[in-house]
């Protein structure tokens, strides 16, 4: 991929994976990576970090004879989820907008 994930932006990923259903860390690291390149070692200080703002809340369920530990998001994570995709759309209509413009007009400024 060409364009950097920033931690906003990788925030914004996992706070929607968790809010379309409770996950545990192996689970988002999979569903993320289908999407971007990360690796698992960067999904987890992020998980911490949501965790810390009050966005998400953990609790363990047994599996196998051993715990899951599962992600669940809060209210606060929601307002938060909210507040990312209104950032991601104003700025995906921002730059939408200077890339079809130079499209539009069939102007390149090269000189």
């Amino acid at each position: 991929m060409t364009y950097q994930l920033t931690a906003p932006l990788l925030d914004a990923c996992v706070l929607g994976i968790v809010a379309k259903e409770d996950s545990y860390g192996y689970t988002l690291t999979q569903k993320v990576q289908e999407k971007v390149d990360i690796s698992e070692s960067t999904l987890y200080p992020v998980l911490r970090r949501l965790q810390k703002e009050e966005f998400l809340i953990t609790y363990d369920q047994p599996y196998q004879g051993r715990n899951r530990r599962y992600y669940r998001i809060t209210e606060a994570g929601r307002k938060q989820l909210e507040y990312y995709r209104q950032e991601w759309k104003d700025y995906k209509d921002r730059i939408d907008g200077l890339l079809e413009y130079e499209f539009l007009e069939g102007e390149t400024h090269d000189e």
